[in-house]
């Protein structure tokens, strides 16, 4: 069984090319995701947690395909959940956000699965599902293909192409912990930060433009809030012909709390269609690729 959520749109979720930005449809599926374990709660009495205060539960990996921009509508945009893995101290979920036609036609705009794990919050130690959260999770198994083990990388610590990560206080999800989507956020400024750095007095290039087709986000420790910032590190791990490869890791010193891996894709706003990078921009791009300096500008 599926899990239907009608999630409005806002207009503060447009990004630049008037499509709802990459990180907003990550929370999407957290508001779908409650909304199928607070639903089931109403019916059954069942609890999306432990009875304990101090039992949780935490995203341990997203993985996020993002198949058609989606512009501003009045009406909501449809969001599907269904469990996909259940373990004895994981699951997963799979989403289907889309809108959908009198006809039952779907323009899917995003697939995702989220693999979560029950969490013990005054001990900050994983833990297992109960079986009253077994119970209410298994009514929504549909079957699939295992998740692929994410092939480990590292990334260099370049000064130049650093984001220094500074925690808000609405950062803080209820469990004290920067909440899963905000990661998505701080992940996205590096990016920029390195876009910029790596176009940086290239005056007579035209405008790049560039769409997320692909996020995959791994959560290996807390971030929590503090004064001093935490440091994100990127690096373009691939160039191809209108594509890109940005891979990025969230420290605490020599600690890694968190990684993503970024497919971006070059974008025609006026065609809306992928297209190659100017020349000169594709050779920046490679240069970092490869750890040489960047070419001079003419």
């Amino acid at each position: 069984m599926r899990h239907r959520f009608a999630c409005p749109v806002r207009w503060a979720d447009l990004d630049l090319l008037g499509h709802v930005n990459n990180v907003r449809y990550v929370d999407y599926l957290q508001e779908a995701r409650l909304d199928m374990l607070r639903a089931h709660r109403e019916q059954s009495g069942a609890t999306g947690a432990g009875d304990d205060p101090a039992d949780g539960i935490i995203v341990i990996r997203h993985e996020v395909t993002y198949t058609a921009p989606l512009g501003f509508r009045f009406r909501p945009v449809f969001i599907e959940c269904w469990v996909t893995s259940l373990r004895a101290a994981t699951f997963a979920m799979s989403y289907e956000v889309f809108h959908e036609s009198p006809e039952g036609e779907r323009t899917v705009y995003l697939r995702a699965t989220t693999v979560l794990a029950p969490y013990r919050l005054d001990e900050e130690r994983p833990r297992r599902l109960s079986a009253e959260e077994r119970a209410a999770l298994e009514m929504y198994v549909e079957d699939a293909a295992p998740l692929q083990r994410p092939a480990p990388f590292s990334v260099r610590r370049n000064e130049e192409l650093r984001y220094p990560v500074h925690v808000r206080f609405s950062d803080v999800d209820v469990y004290r912990h920067v909440n899963n989507v905000v990661y998505f956020e701080y992940f996205q400024e590096a990016r920029i930060r390195l876009l910029a750095a790596l176009g940086r007095g290239l005056t007579e290039v035209p405008e790049v433009h560039t769409v997320v087709a692909q996020a995959d986000v791994d959560y290996l420790a807390p971030i929590t809030l503090r004064a001093a910032p935490y440091d994100c590190w990127s690096q373009v791990a691939r160039v191809g012909s209108r594509s890109m490869t940005i891979e990025s890791e969230i420290a605490d010193g020599d600690r890694v709390l968190a990684r993503a891996r970024v497919v971006m894709v070059f974008f025609d706003s006026a065609t809306q269609r992928a297209t190659e990078p100017p020349a000169v921009y594709r050779e920046r791009l490679l240069a970092a690729h490869e750890g040489r300096p960047l070419a001079p500008v003419s």
